[in-house]
């Protein structure tokens, strides 16, 4: 079974790593079979649920830093697993079916049936990809002891119809922050680079950061920051590089180097 997720090594003495969860639209055949969307409409759900171009707009910000920073990427697409999601009853989303293996489409119908068990994906996709963010981190901490997690990430100017949180902002820029995780330099670092782009606003239309369970609210060695970014900024209505992509390509690489030399 091929692995959904690929870790590109960066310097090694950078204690960065980069998430990059919900870039890729990629659906194995066996999965795919049990999606109901016809392939037209789940073209369409790959459109409205992708954050595209998330993985390469890393990809081009770290390619001539001298201190670039591991990257951990999601292969598949979210509708396989979502991994940032809490696999049991944690998660809020599970109230609207898209937990950590959607039910439901981002307009509120059915991606899969309703009794759809979930458990063969979260063995296969879910949990490796846990496990090999939690070793990469484990080994990052006995190196450094420290970690910088930095969660990447872009959203619509418009809400889906499905969702959790409407009628919260939707700046160019929201900072995802976690009380624990996130001490306040690092989240008023990256309001002072991304501010360029427009007023920064914390935790809306989305909060908190990725941190792998096995650290979450235990380790404060484990730090991390969400880079939640309007998709305007990064890409066009054809979803190609937007006019911007450039201009944020530099404030990320100036970001990161600003972290890797802290």
């Amino acid at each position: 079974m091929a692995s959904n997720f690929e870790i590109i090594s960066g310097n090694p003495n950078s204690q960065i790593i980069i998430h990059v969860p919900h870039s890729a639209r990629f659906i194995p055949e066996d999965v795919r079979r049990d999606i109901l969307l016809s392939d037209v409409n789940l073209e369409t759900e790959l459109d409205s649920m992708t954050d595209s171009l998330t993985a390469e707009i890393v990809l081009h910000a770290t390619a001539g830093l001298t201190n670039p920073p591991t990257l951990f990427m999601n292969k598949f697409s979210r509708l396989v697993i979502d991994p940032e999601r809490f696999p049991d009853e944690r998660e809020v989303m599970n109230k609207i079916g898209m937990g950590a293996v959607y039910l439901k489409t981002s307009t509120g119908s059915q991606l899969r049936k309703p009794d759809f068990d979930g458990s063969e994906l979260i063995a296969n996709y879910f949990d490796p990809y846990a496990k090999a963010f939690t070793e990469l981190v484990e080994t990052t901490l006995q190196k450094f002891n420290e970690v910088i997690i930095i969660d990447f990430h872009s959203y619509r100017a418009e809400q889906h119809i499905n969702a959790v949180n409407h009628g919260q902002e939707r700046p160019p820029v929201c900072i995802g922050t976690d009380e624990f995780h996130t001490p306040p330099e690092l989240s008023q670092k990256a309001r002072s680079h991304f501010s360029i782009f427009g007023p920064i606003v914390f935790n809306q239309p989305y909060s908190g950061t990725y941190v792998p369970l096995d650290f979450y609210g235990t380790e404060p060695r484990v730090k991390s920051l969400m880079l939640e970014n309007r998709a305007d900024l990064l890409v066009d209505e054809k979803l190609n590089p937007g006019p911007m992509f450039d201009e944020y390509s530099d404030v990320l690489a100036s970001f990161i180097e600003a972290l890797a030399n802290n």
